[in-house]
Parts: structure tokens; sequence; C-alpha cells
């Protein structure tokens, strides 16, 4: 099976599993998930799902978030890897669209990647899944599954990030990195799948015996 047939093959089974992907982060508006999607960083969704409640609670707009400060802002999302730093950089970043941007959240990739925390991959998912914007935030799961797939050599998560736009439709990107997320989360996983065992990887490499090693990012 060649690699377009693959992919091919991908977007319709995924397709057919989850056919209205969720936002994995819970969130209240375009602000919330900005926040959500900067606290997840190295930890899982679930963590700061439990962590964001409180926090919006209190914080869920700029004004709120600056003016509940930084040490404010640090004591309810302490239990969340990097806090310190998450919280100088909500702190920051809440300022910043206070005084630069009304107070709301920018919708380009150059404004938002200029904030505090975040990085390419925060504003991907900003832009994906606030905006309707089309983009392909890579994570852990989309990297695995990128190299088992035989889509990306896995060099780097900005090179699997362009080789599969490259290889999917332009269209597709917005649900279609929440599907690999899913996927890879309860089916293709790290542990559980080496690239033989889950029912992509024998469909998409029937005849592959040896495990698949991937590069982590």
């Amino acid at each position: 099976m060649k690699k377009a047939e693959r992919a091919a093959v991908v977007l319709s089974r995924l397709a057919e599993i989850y056919p209205d992907p969720p936002i994995p982060l819970d969130h209240r508006d375009e602000f919330t998930l900005l926040v959500a999607v900067l606290l997840s960083a190295q930890c899982t969704d679930k963590k700061v799902n439990e962590v964001t409640p409180a926090l919006f609670d209190v914080a869920g707009d700029p004004q709120s978030m600056r003016a509940l400060g930084e040490a404010g802002i640090l004591e309810i999302i302490r239990p969340l890897g990097l806090s310190k730093q998450k919280a100088a950089a909500l702190a920051k970043l809440s300022g910043l669209l206070i005084d630069v941007h009304a107070g709301e959240v920018p919708r380009t990739f150059p404004e938002l990647e200029a904030l505090p925390g975040v990085g390419h991959k925060t504003a991907s998912v900003v832009m994906a899944q606030a905006f309707g914007v089309p983009a392909f935030p890579v994570d852990t799961h989309i990297h695995r599954l990128a190299q088992r797939w035989g889509f990306s050599s896995g060099k780097n998560v900005v090179q699997t990030e362009n080789d599969l736009k490259k290889l999917f439709p332009k269209l597709s990107w917005n649900d279609l990195h929440l599907q690999i997320i899913f996927y890879g989360r309860e089916h293709c996983t790290a542990r559980g799948c080496d690239g033989t065992k889950c029912g992509l990887c024998r469909e998409l490499f029937p005849k592959r015996k040896k495990p698949v090693v991937w590069i982590k990012p």
C-alpha cells in the first residue's frame, strides 16, 4: 500500500471511529481555551481539566486573570507541572491581551506566538479549535503515529507537521489531528502497540513483523 493509499485509509477509518471528535480540554470561550492549552504543556488533559474549573470561576477573562496575579494563579494551578512558569506566563499574557489586543484573543499565528508561554503548537490548537482556521498541531500521539504509519520520518515535530499537511487535505486537518490523538490514546498507544498490533497498523502494514521504534519529540 502506497503512502497516499494509507492516508486515504486513515482518513476513512478515523472518520468512522470518531465522526465528531470533541475538544479534549474543557473551556468556555477563546480565552479559556488559550489558557487551558498553555497549561497542558507537559501535563495530561485530564489533570488540566481537574484544575481549570476553579481557575475559570475566579479568572475566566483577561481582566480577572490579571487582577488575580501571578501568586493567585499559582495557588490554583500548583498541581500542574511547570506551575511557576505557567503562572508567570498567564499573568503577563493577560496583561498583554488587555493592553495590546483590547482584551481579545488575537486571531493570527504571529500575534498568538508573540504571547508569553504560547508556542506554535499552542497557537495552532487555538487557531484550529477556537477560530476554525486549518492547522495541524502535533502532539506526542500524532508524532508517534505518523512514524508508525509511515507518514513522516519522525525527525522532529516541525517535520512531522509539514509532512502531514502535505499528505492530507487542508479541510481535514482540524478534525484529523483530534482523531489521531484519540486513536493514539485509546488504540495505538505508546506501550500497547508497536506498529504491529492495533487495527490500523495491521491494516496499513499487514506484512510488518518488526516493531517500529519511534523517535520521541
